[in-house]
């Protein structure tokens, strides 16, 4: 039968694969379209199968937030021009709207999801054979709170999510979701900091002392000390606020009101 070009567009939206790929596979299947997206499919797992040992270390990194809800994906591919593509970056947040509108539990369950009749991990299979590198969908997260604010850093390069207890102006939770991307703290409160980061900065505290000659009776005092100024740098409630450095980001927040806390981030950066 004779291809025609509105074949051509139709396979072309339901795959995104090239015209000549749609044209060539509908022609093969002799114009079957589930035989024609088969062969594409194929296609793209066997260009990934190829690929399967090069390094998918550009891409980007998007965050959203829906009611109470935010999630931040990570779409990895090979090179910086196809991570800046429209197309990729249409696909990364077709994907995260998935995760939104589906919640699920982990990225195993993400890619599980369908759109369109196609899973998201075969969707990612296909883009590799459309654009012709390693492409993966390689992290995904999501947090719950009474307001949800992102923050994508120009680049796509850098995401944040934070949970606030309380719907408050966006803006201020998004200069917290800033100050997150800049500042990178390990937990939210002193509290919430891991028990073995603790006896590290501990021990890191005293193996400094003990160098620069300080009596032993006093190594664990010094380390307190030490320990308190990692909690004021890398605690995010405890950090100075960038935008206002007389003030710490907990007095930032009781300025909007004055039970207003961050519940909990995420923070994903492909540099990092």
């Amino acid at each position: 039968m004779a291809i025609t070009a509105t074949d051509v567009a139709k396979l072309r939206k339901m795959t995104g694969a090239g015209m000549m790929d749609c044209k060539n596979a509908l022609e093969e299947s002799k114009g079957d379209f589930e035989k024609a997206v088969e062969i594409i499919r194929k296609r793209g797992q066997l260009v990934a199968s190829k690929r399967a040992d090069r390094d998918a270390m550009e891409g980007v990194v998007l965050a959203k937030s829906k009611g109470t809800l935010g999630a931040i994906i990570v779409l990895n591919c090979e090179t910086d021009f196809v991570a800046k593509n429209d197309n990729f970056i249409a696909v990364a947040s077709e994907i995260l709207d998935a995760a939104l509108s589906n919640k699920p539990a982990d990225l195993e369950a993400l890619k599980g999801i369908k759109i369109d009749s196609r899973s998201i991990g075969d969707r990612v299979t296909e883009q590799v054979g459309i654009i012709g590198e390693k492409i993966e969908l390689s992290f995904y997260q999501k947090i719950e709170a009474a307001q949800v604010v992102p923050y994508i850093h120009p680049g796509n390069k850098l995401a944040t999510l934070v949970g606030l207890n309380k719907v408050v102006d966006e803006k201020v939770g998004r200069d917290v979701a800033m100050q997150v991307a800049a500042m990178n703290p390990v937990a939210v409160d002193k509290a919430d900091v891991p028990a073995e980061i603790i006896e590290k900065e501990k021990e890191i505290g005293r193996e400094q002392a003990r160098n620069e000659g300080k009596p032993e009776n006093m190594l664990d005092k010094i380390a307190e000390g030490k320990l308190n100024k990692f909690f004021k740098e890398s605690t995010l409630l405890n950090q100075e606020f960038t935008k206002d450095s007389s003030k710490t980001v907990r007095q930032y927040l009781q300025t909007a009101d004055k039970d207003l806390t961050v519940t909990g981030f995420i923070r994903y950066s492909l540099n990092q």
